[in-house]
């Protein structure tokens, strides 16, 4: 039997990427296990699992593709992390209109710099920028072109529901509390779930919770491409 190839994962709110490798790890008892892009810990939704050295050798090629999300924000309220996880650095009962949002969003579409969030992976000089964060530092950072398409789907005040195309290398939360800025009133990342990765679709996922099943065998789900 081929035991290399692609699991789809629908990630469970409050589990960290490293711990589905391990989960992974434990129940293919294969130790050449890897991702092509990792989630926020309260994030939920699609993680291509890679599973054997003919495609963890490949991460690359599946860490470029592009993603999509469905994000919600919540405005008057804007976070150290630009996340629901972090503190809060600053409140407003400013309660912005639907033309002020739709207009604002308008400047967001297409290319876009963006700078990466200090509570971050993303290494500058060999340091995580969450490890500086944690300890109250904040470092220059350099902006980093991102191409974005963000449709609207909901807005009832103080949550605002988009839908995000985006580039690699986006930072959803980044784009939550940039726009929370342009507002004027503030915003975090309260809700994130990956709808795409790629090609790859939520609705292809197998739940998180069947690789705790003792008796689910993960081989006959692994795509191959």
């Amino acid at each position: 039997m081929n035991r290399s190839g692609i699991l789809l994962i629908d990630k469970a709110s409050g589990s960290t990427s490293f711990y589905l490798v391990s989960l992974l790890r434990r129940l293919t008892r294969i130790e050449k296990i890897g991702h092509a892009g990792t989630l926020d810990p309260f994030a939920t939704g699609v993680m291509v699992m890679l599973v054997g050295q003919d495609y963890t050798r490949k991460s690359n090629t599946f860490l470029n593709h592009d993603k999509q999300y469905r994000a919600t924000l919540q405005l008057g309220i804007a976070t150290d992390t630009y996340d629901i996880e972090g503190q809060i650095t600053f409140r407003s009962t400013a309660v912005p209109l639907l033309s002020e949002i739709e207009q604002i969003l308008a400047s967001f579409q297409g290319k876009i710099s963006q700078l990466p969030p200090m509570f971050s992976a993303k290494k500058v000089q060999g340091k995580k920028l969450y490890d500086l964060a944690r300890k109250g530092i904040t470092i220059e950072r350099q902006p980093v072109l991102v191409e974005v398409q963000i449709q609207l789907t909901c807005y009832q005040y103080p949550m605002l529901e988009l839908e995000v195309s985006c580039s690699k290398g986006t930072y959803i939360r980044s784009l939550a509390h940039d726009i929370g800025q342009a507002l004027g009133c503030g915003a975090h990342l309260f809700e994130l779930t990956r709808i795409r990765s790629g090609p790859f679709l939520l609705e292809q996922c197998i739940p998180q919770d069947a690789l705790k099943q003792t008796d689910f065998d993960p081989f006959p789900h692994l795509m191959r491409l």
